[in-house]
């Protein structure tokens, strides 16, 4: 169980995450107003008249379009360390909140032109009833999007931990249980690899690229969809270190340790990779690895 001030889990907030939310959310409160409406009092979506049509699309649409952007703000607070769980909650009420308002004002002005024409006009009735209908359409969809993903991530992060269950046609040899395997969100084997050619992997949104060398010595990049966090917790006890959101580099693999006017950097062993930043979150981490080497 997560507490309100716990970081909320960043497997909620990536691209692919937020967009499958905000479509199954479009069906499912399409779905729900459809079949709940005709026994309510207080309503108006209406599929006939073609006026009244009219309004009902333009405001799901400009209601849908609430929705989308504030999950692109959400996207963007994705790499923020103190956005909890609480933060998530209170963004996505104000979100219903916003709606239940839309929809108070969609009705009064309706019935000045005479579009719309309920039986109770009253403020807080309209407002409460809106805010009812939009909790449920917006909250439900919510919760089980985040159920779902949060039980994909789990489940590839048991996936990238257990190489051993891996189903072969023969057995796997002793020596490649040392092997660095990389599952994609789906679930699949897509890599694998000798922890001594692997140089460090790189986030790219959804994606990782690994930078490795194959059995010539040359400088591969194998890009597949996978989250750095996953690889980082699955592999929190090996030689693979977090040094800044977008990498994890292999600690055996480093030439130089340095520090710069902007920071610490690395520098790998091979000449063909890049040099590595080192970000003030993960500074003591880094130098923690390095002096437990010495």
């Amino acid at each position: 169980m997560h507490s309100l001030r716990d970081q909320f889990p960043r497997a909620l907030l990536g691209k692919h995450q937020l967009v499958t939310t905000v479509t199954f959310t479009a069906f499912f409160s399409l779905v729900f107003l459809l079949v709940s409406v005709p026994f309510s009092h207080n309503a108006w979506f209406n599929l006939g008249r073609s006026e009244a049509f009219l309004f009902t699309v333009f405001f799901y649409i400009l209601a849908l379009a609430i929705v989308c952007f504030s999950k692109m703000g959400l996207y963007l607070m994705r790499n923020s360390k103190n956005f909890t769980v609480g933060h998530y909650i209170l963004w996505n009420l104000a979100e219903v909140l916003i709606i239940a308002a839309l929809y108070t004002f969609f009705t009064v002005e309706g019935d000045k032109i005479g579009i719309i024409d309920l039986d109770d006009m009253r403020f807080w009735p309209l407002f409460l009833s809106a805010f009812v209908y939009a909790f449920i359409s917006l909250a439900i969809p919510y919760v089980l999007a985040a159920q779902f993903f949060l039980i994909e991530e789990k489940d590839n992060t048991i996936r990238l931990m257990n190489y051993e269950n891996v189903v072969s046609d023969e057995p796997v040899p002793l020596a490649s249980e040392r092997r660095i395997t990389l599952f994609d969100n789906g679930g699949a084997l897509k890599f694998s690899i000798n922890p001594d050619n692997l140089y460090f992997i790189e986030s790219d949104d959804n994606y990782i690229q690994v930078w490795y060398t194959d059995s010539a010595g040359t400088m591969k990049k194998y890009m597949l969809r996978c989250r750095l966090k996953t690889v980082e917790e699955s592999f929190a006890d090996s030689d693979l270190v977090r040094c800044h959101r977008k990498y994890i580099i292999n600690i055996r693999k480093v030439r130089l340790l340095s520090s710069e006017r902007e920071g610490y950097s690395i520098e790998l062993e091979s000449d063909a990779t890049p040099r590595i930043p080192v970000s003030k979150t993960y500074e003591q981490a880094v130098l923690a690895r390095f002096n437990s080497r010495i």
